[in-house]
């Protein structure tokens, strides 16, 4: 009787220990497309992701560099210092967005062009993505803002 007890606790452990490894790898698995990464202008020109992945980069916009082009579409380029990345747009630009200023832009990397889905721009004069901040103090160019 005991061993069938002790037989039985093992079985319903190794059922649980299973279902949390499924769950596990399922949720992962579920999540891997909803992931995306930031990088830095820097970091992309060394390693260009595949274009297939989707993430998000961000810095400055480049000063004569936005370039209004037919309809909706907008060209310009991002950067940290150290390098310069060229982004299309097809949309509305944010209301705040300017040469000079920060962004964050989700897309593809195609061709060595950034294909932007989606446009973030500062929400005041003083903010900037904690991840662009970094990223302009590693290249060295980060000012802080006058109060």
């Amino acid at each position: 009787m005991k061993n069938l007890k002790k037989q039985r606790r093992i079985q319903v452990i190794a059922l649980a220990a299973v279902a949390l490894v499924v769950s596990t790898v399922l949720i992962g698995y579920a999540m891997k497309d909803g992931i995306n990464y930031f990088r830095s202008p820097s970091q992309v020109t060394e390693t260009p992701p595949p274009p297939s992945e989707v993430f998000r980069i961000g810095g400055l916009v480049e000063e004569g560099s936005l370039v209004r082009g037919q309809g909706e579409t907008v060209r310009f380029a991002v950067t940290d210092g150290g390098a310069t990345v060229p982004v299309t747009y097809a949309g509305v630009l944010p209301d705040l967005f300017e040469e000079n200023q920060g962004m964050v832009g989700t897309g593809r990397l195609v061709n060595g062009i950034f294909e932007a889905s989606e446009i973030l721009a500062k929400h005041d004069e003083t903010y900037m993505p904690k991840e662009v901040v970094d990223a302009l103090k590693a290249q060295g160019v980060y000012q802080e803002p006058e109060s």
